[in-house]
């Protein structure tokens, strides 16, 4: 797990939904689960977005918050643009995205999933130290999985997050 309880280490840290509304969204989730407090990021892109490995310039809303240890991620697209989240609604609809996974070797991680058939269907890097990559796991799992750096910087902003959201 992430958070401070010493060197970030690996393991799922994170489920995430894409929703057609990040507002209510947000507050659904409060009012049934108690997750909060958020993180709002408007017109997210990211440093350098891949969208099957060619840049792309989609934007979402993204949230994040804690309901104890487990972190959610709701993210709603922010344009029509192609993207990992719009495959999801429109072959599906709104609904759970992805699982979150940290890894202390990303790189190693990486190329274990494409070993597996999985090539990265979306990259990015994501703050200083930070890199993600989703695969489209589909066809084993009900959603996604996304692969995340556990760098000392991503550590840092989830216990942040996760501290705000203890009573």
């Amino acid at each position: 797990m992430l958070f401070d309880f010493g060197q970030p280490t690996d393991g799922i840290i994170q489920l995430a939904f894409v929703v057609e509304d990040l507002d209510t969204s947000m507050a659904r989730f409060t009012d049934s689960l108690g997750v909060g407090p958020w993180t709002v990021f408007r017109d997210f892109a990211g440093e350098a977005p891949r969208y099957h490995d060619s840049p792309t310039e989609a934007r979402a809303h993204v949230a994040l918050g804690f309901g104890g240890h487990l972190q959610y991620e709701l993210i709603q697209p922010a344009d029509d643009l192609p993207s990992v989240h719009r495959d999801v609604v429109l072959e599906r609809g709104y609904g759970f995205h992805h699982f979150g996974c940290a890894t202390t070797e990303f790189d190693e991680r990486v190329r274990a999933m494409r070993d597996k058939g999985y090539p990265p269907v979306f990259t990015d890097r994501v703050g200083p130290g930070s890199r993600v990559a989703y695969f489209d796991t589909r066809d084993v799992l009900p959603g996604m999985t996304e692969l995340m750096e556990a760098s000392p910087s991503l550590n840092s902003m989830f216990t942040a997050m996760y501290k705000a959201a203890l009573p």
